[in-house]
């Protein structure tokens, strides 16, 4: 399966979110408004903002399967960071709304407690979103593809979310009724805290911020690599969801360009095989002889 193939497989889980959280969020807010719960109310809101965010992913999915052209030479990958970036502005804006809503409600003196059937309805929803948090999961660990895994973790956030709106209806029904209050807060402050997530996340993509833990272990697969005798600089940067890498080995100097060819075919291999990357510029440099001999020194 090519990254083309990849991205069109993972549509289907951006599919499967939206459908969830279409169903989810009319179902919350109606019956939030409906037995009187604020934290079903702030957690239907949340799902309303993931549809957004999950149409964004969708149609950055879509962007990102067209081909290179004149004027995106390695493609349009990073359409599907650009979506991120703007669902999380907009996941922000209701996060902050929740939240100043809620500020407002604890300070009212009386708090009515909502229906059990509330709580019911938040804990059904908790156990349904984690098992969409499994399904997209898996299927982005299969095709390898970030942006849906992006969208997977998003789904456990909102199995979380729910957990705890479940936690405040049931706590208000045992004679806390300002628990419900307390409970749409903490969900407000967890949509604002997955839309900084994934801001941060965008935007250091975005400026080709790359992990170096990661590189490290970049580094560490090439210079296993049979001929490789040293590494001179290596880089590496998020296209989307995939990686592009540029990097300067040091061989043989006695080698031909056959050989130092072959070195570089088998380092384009190994990155793709093992860390499933098919982006990979390889420049090779004749190792000089100050380097050979301490290189010989240290295996003596």
């Amino acid at each position: 399966m090519n990254q083309y193939e990849e991205i069109k497989a993972g549509e289907r889980g951006a599919w499967v979110s939206i459908g969830s959280y279409l169903l989810l969020s009319a179902v919350k807010l109606g019956a939030g408004y409906w037995f009187v719960s604020q934290a079903l109310i702030a957690d239907g809101l949340n799902n309303a903002t993931d549809i957004v965010a999950s149409v964004a992913v969708l149609i950055g999915l879509r962007i990102s399967q067209k081909p290179p052209d004149h004027d995106h030479p390695y493609g349009h990958f990073r359409a599907e960071t650009i979506a991120a970036l703007i669902a999380s502005f907009i996941m922000a804006t209701v996060g902050l709304q929740v939240l100043i809503e809620t500020v407002r409600s604890l300070f009212v003196d009386v708090h009515e407690a909502p229906s059990m059937t509330a709580g019911w309805i938040a804990v059904a929803a908790a156990v349904f979103m984690y098992a969409v948090y499994l399904y997209n999961s898996r299927l982005a660990k299969r095709i390898h593809n970030q942006a849906l895994m992006a969208a997977a973790k998003d789904n456990l956030s909102d199995a979380l979310v729910s957990t705890g709106a479940a936690v405040g209806i049931f706590g208000a029904q045992l004679g806390m009724p300002w628990l419900d209050p307390v409970a749409a807060l903490a969900v407000g402050l967890i949509i604002c805290k997955t839309a900084w997530d994934i801001f941060y996340s965008s935007t250091h993509a975005l400026t080709d911020g790359f992990d170096a833990g990661e590189l490290k272990t970049l580094r560490t697969t090439i210079g296993r690599i049979e001929g490789v005798r040293g590494i001179k600089d290596i880089k590496a940067r998020a296209h989307g969801s995939q990686v592009l890498i540029d990097v300067i080995v040091v061989v043989d100097a006695r080698l031909s360009l056959v050989e130092g060819h072959l070195i570089s075919d088998e380092i384009e291999r190994r990155m793709e095989s093992k860390h499933n990357i098919m982006n990979v510029h390889v420049h090779v440099e004749p190792e000089e002889r100050g380097e050979a001999d301490g290189q010989a020194a240290a295996r003596e």
